[in-house]
């Protein structure tokens, strides 16, 4: 298992601006020499096992920046064979900036880009910023082996997904480390607003529907590291979505999930409870959205396991019918299960009163998706509630969902 790291953000916080101020220099010199790609990602970095990389930047003989976080140095590679770095250590940003400036000139690049920060408080020019910044090795290391760990959780997690998705990529403006899915249609247009960012830029980022996550060491509203997730535009009853884990709540200043990155580093299994929070987020965004999830899903990828077309599971996958969706109904709680081909697919309930039952969790394996498995156990409920004069509040999104799809159903929902 990854050990993750203990991170404290108040204990580096200095040092962590710093870091996000260097990367900004770095970052704006990609985004200037980089054809536009769509959401911006033509300018963001990559987590390597060594830091945070770019991809080639099509500049002079084609220059590549490391952001070495092992042994603390910015490091540039062109096409030519030739490598210049510098060391990361206590200094001014306006520092910083000259060092990266005459790195990139001895590479045979052409270091002129957008020099004032972005998604900051109060930016002060790069080559103006004159404030003496701390740089603490040992946290930066930390930071590093957090993003390790996180990448290798996100990148699972893409794994489940045939629609249009980002890379796990580390955008240097909000410096977020961060990963997207998309329905496969367009958004509103985004009103913008955003402090320090270009209307334009956010308003091309969100011009489809998004369900997003991500990573913050900290900063960005709150004062610890954290998890986020977010849908754009939010779909009604989005932010009353039951999400998990249970340390996972909804932030009504940043409008998003937050899941602190303290309850996945406690967990018994910390990469179990960021794939929690990963799934039931977008799995609120999706079903209350209303996306295909038939059609965008699959199951999570493996090594050497080639996924199996679409075409051939339908060929090859018997049909539900047969089996029997049973119940298990407790004093306080209750579930309904169906297993299909030894594969178990559940929804849980709670009992509120005697006339009232919660249905708040809905999980049907990858393995099951595309077989209407989720439909039949909300059917039954329907049914069962009807039977017992029982009326039905759908906290789960994906219940939720199935019963706004379906008008006959709603005859049991408590107004």
């Amino acid at each position: 298992m990854t050990k993750w790291p203990d991170l404290d953000y108040l204990s580096w916080r200095e040092t962590c601006s710093a870091l996000h101020l260097y990367l900004q220099v770095a970052g704006k010199y990609r985004l200037a020499h980089t054809p536009w790609l769509n959401h911006s990602w033509n300018a963001t970095f990559y987590v390597t096992p060594i830091g945070l990389v770019s991809s080639p930047i099509p500049d002079g003989p084609g220059i590549e920046i490391l952001f070495d976080l092992r042994e603390h140095k910015v490091v540039g590679t062109c096409g030519n064979g030739r490598r210049e770095s510098f060391d990361l250590g206590p200094m001014t940003v306006a520092e910083f900036h000259a060092r990266f400036v005459q790195l990139i000139s001895d590479l045979g690049g052409t270091p002129t880009f957008n020099k004032q920060p972005n998604e900051v408080p109060n930016p002060v020019p790069f080559a103006e910023d004159d404030r003496d910044r701390p740089y603490d090795r040992e946290a930066v290391q930390r930071f590093h082996q957090a993003l390790i760990a996180i990448d290798k959780v996100f990148n699972r997690f893409r794994t489940s997904f045939l629609g249009k998705s980002s890379p796990v990529h580390l955008f240097w403006g909000s410096f977020d480390l961060a990963l997207t899915r998309f329905s496969g249609r367009r958004a509103p247009l985004h009103p913008g607003g955003i402090p320090s960012l270009p209307d334009d830029v956010a308003q091309e980022a969100y011009d489809r529907e998004v369900s997003s996550a991500g990573f913050w060491p900290g900063g960005n509203g709150i004062d610890y590291p954290a998890f986020y997730a977010y849908a754009y535009p939010a779909p009604a009853g989005y932010r009353a979505a039951s999400v998990q884990p249970d340390a996972a709540f909804w932030h009504e200043g940043l409008s998003e999930f937050i899941f602190p990155y303290d309850a996945v580093q406690s967990a018994a299994d910390p990469d179990e409870a960021l794939m929690a929070f990963l799934v039931s987020t977008y799995e609120a965004a999706a079903d209350l959205g209303r996306w295909d999830r038939d059609l965008l899903e699959c199951a999570h990828g493996k090594p050497r396991q080639v996924r199996t077309p679409d075409a051939a599971l339908i060929t090859s996958t018997p049909s539900v019918g047969d089996e029997k969706v049973e119940r298990e109904d407790g004093p306080s709680k209750g579930r309904y299960r169906l297993v299909v081909d030894g594969v178990e697919a559940e929804m849980t309930y709670s009992r509120a009163s005697d006339g009232l039952i919660i249905i708040d969790h809905t999980e049907v394996p990858a393995a099951l998706r595309g077989r209407k498995v989720g439909e039949r156990l909300v059917r039954e409920a329907i049914e069962d509630a009807r039977r017992d004069g029982v009326e039905i509040i759908p906290l789960c999104p994906f219940a939720k969902a199935q019963i706004g799809r379906h008008s006959e159903w709603q005859d049991v929902l408590r107004r």
